[in-house]
């Protein structure tokens, strides 16, 4: 297993790579991603739905839903709330704030097509109409619930959401095998979901997917709507991923176990 400062050295290289991809491979794989993590969504739906406790309806999907960042993170895509961790090659200077921005727009906008995508073929194809429609309902109502969020409620469970999340990339990193890295990064995902964090990639497939379903199931869904999903969710959600993965996680890390310090003021990875 890899130590904190070896995964640090490690994303520092990953990271500086992630920020000199060409657009079009920022948009291609970020588009991937948000589908990836789609996927992981409908599952977590799909398997809750009939389940009458709440309680074990919860783990059943928070389980399942990690399915996403695993294809995510083996298969290879560009993700919006791993990529927060950016912040530290850029504060290695292995990288620039433009760099980092400009990975984050254009991720952003992939993982955004990559759900909607997602959310339609699933919509249109008909895969809402499982269980006599009700995965239909629980779409539509998991996406009221998303946009009926105070902007400080989103916020902070969007900070919350992306320290696990980062901390489930870190992970991943310090694995050396392939089934480390999956189980490494599970664990951490399922807590989100269980908790009921806040994912803004994930909240784009969640709320595309009920706007859509309510129209062709025809589904009460007042106040849901295409601008709700983005001033409602989406901004806080987002800003909270930002806090979360950067602020938090990628710059507490930085500090602990990268900056450049001599070793005796840098925290043994071992302790």
């Amino acid at each position: 297993m890899n130590s904190p400062s070896e995964i640090g050295k490690s994303y520092i290289k990953a990271g500086k790579g992630k920020m000199e991809l060409p657009v079009s491979r920022m948009l291609i794989l970020g588009l991937f991603a948000g589908a990836y993590i789609a996927f992981g969504a409908v599952c977590s739906q799909a398997i809750a739905v009939s389940i009458p406790l709440q309680s074990v309806a919860k783990a059943a999907g928070a389980f399942v839903f990690p399915i996403g960042l695993m294809m995510v993170l083996v298969a290879g895509s560009e993700l919006f709330t791993g990529n927060c961790l950016l912040v530290i090659p850029v504060l290695e200077g292995e990288g620039t704030v433009l760099g980092m921005l400009k990975n984050w727009i254009f991720v952003y906008i992939g993982n955004l097509m990559g759900g909607v995508l997602v959310a339609g073929a699933c919509t249109y194809g008909h895969v809402y109409s499982m269980f006599d429609q009700q995965l239909a309902s629980s779409v539509v109502t998991t996406a009221l619930a998303k946009v009926g969020l105070s902007f400080g409620d989103a916020l902070i469970r969007g900070i919350l959401c992306n320290v696990l999340v980062c901390v489930a990339v870190w992970i991943s990193f310090a694995a050396k095998e392939l089934a480390g890295k999956i189980l490494g990064l599970m664990l951490p995902v399922a807590a989100f979901v269980l908790c009921g964090f806040e994912h803004s990639v994930a909240n784009m497939y969640f709320i595309s997917s009920g706007i859509m379903s309510s129209s062709l199931y025809g589904i009460s869904s007042e106040g849901l709507s295409w601008g709700s999903m983005f001033v409602n969710n989406l901004i806080p959600v987002t800003l909270g991923n930002i806090i979360g993965g950067s602020m938090i996680v990628g710059l507490g890390y930085w500090f602990c176990y990268i900056r450049s310090v001599s070793p005796n003021r840098v925290a043994s990875p071992e302790k």
